[in-house]
């Protein structure tokens, strides 16, 4: 049983949410449109394959990245944050690898199967997919990791589930999805403000190093902060019902966030060792109540 939990925390399950986040705010507001008249049906078998699609291209991504961590000399024994299995010798690296790519292979025939299914968009948003799986270590290296995450997880899941389950590139939904988008991008950013010190010992530079801590940490506040901004526009221009605002019971979590990461000095970021997975945590619980007051109004 040791083992197979190994198996299980190397993917990093607590960022999952990251993922199947999107998806289930995406189900729920398509849900509220089929409701409300605006769109003639909903294929949900297709939508509860594109959410398990998701989460398996994101635990892909976070082996392949794991393996790669490691070998630039990212991850290494003094590093603060969750524990790397590679370093502590319980996972050899090419192990790592092999078992991304053989996870990464079985989202591509998920995602085969949708788009022989589907249609050629689909196919667009496959390809973020794979290339934000195979490759965000290289532009989280370059300082670009942010951006892609935010395309990937903020944008291109919801776009998908929307495209599957309706046959249509229901673009408004790019707006319903950002709030969640930024959420996500945080977690990255919490984690690479962490290991800012760490990151330039090992020649790489990310957002947060760009930015520095004080930067970091304007950006990570804002991020947070425009989140719920996002959510009381849409429901004033009646994108979003009034339910929705049910999100807001997740916002003392938030300004705990936020006051932790303030509390964050270059001779202590250790302080902020766990605010990637603080920051998941809002992710989810953000969501939930996202999903709830979409689902609450489609019966009102």
């Amino acid at each position: 049983m040791g083992k197979l939990k190994n198996w299980i925390i190397v993917a990093h399950p607590w960022a999952f949410p990251a993922s199947a986040s999107p998806a289930l705010i995406a189900i729920s507001y398509l849900f509220y449109l089929y409701k409300r008249g605006e769109i003639a049906g909903l294929n949900w078998t297709y939508g509860i394959l594109a959410l398990f699609g998701a989460v398996i291209f994101h635990m892909a991504g976070n082996l392949i990245g794991e393996y790669h961590d490691y070998i630039s000399g990212v991850d290494r024994k003094e590093k603060t944050g969750p524990s790397r299995l590679i370093v502590m010798g319980i996972f050899k690296p090419t192990t790592v690898l092999y078992y991304g790519y053989a996870v990464l292979f079985v989202g591509i025939l998920l995602g085969i199967y949708l788009l022989l299914n589907t249609g050629l968009p689909l196919l667009f948003i496959g390809i973020i997919g794979i290339v934000s799986s195979t490759l965000y270590y290289k532009f989280k290296y370059m300082g670009l990791g942010d951006l892609l995450i935010f395309i990937c997880y903020g944008l291109s899941i919801a776009l998908g589930v929307a495209y599957v389950m309706t046959g249509q590139l229901l673009w408004p939904i790019l707006l319903v999805i950002t709030p969640v988008g930024l959420l996500i991008v945080a977690i990255l950013h919490a984690n690479n403000t962490r290991d800012m010190l760490q990151d330039k010992q090992a020649g790489i530079r990310t957002q947060a190093m760009n930015m520095g801590l004080e930067g970091s940490q304007v950006t990570y506040q804002t991020m947070l902060l425009v989140a719920y901004l996002l959510i009381a526009i849409m429901v004033m221009i009646q994108m979003l019902d009034t339910w929705v605002f049910l999100v807001l019971f997740s916002f003392p979590l938030a300004i705990k966030n936020i006051k932790l990461m303030r509390k964050a000095t270059m001779d202590d970021l250790g302080i902020i060792r766990f605010l990637d997975t603080h920051t998941a945590q809002l992710v989810l619980l953000f969501s939930l109540l996202m999903v709830a007051g979409n689902v609450i109004a489609s019966f009102i």
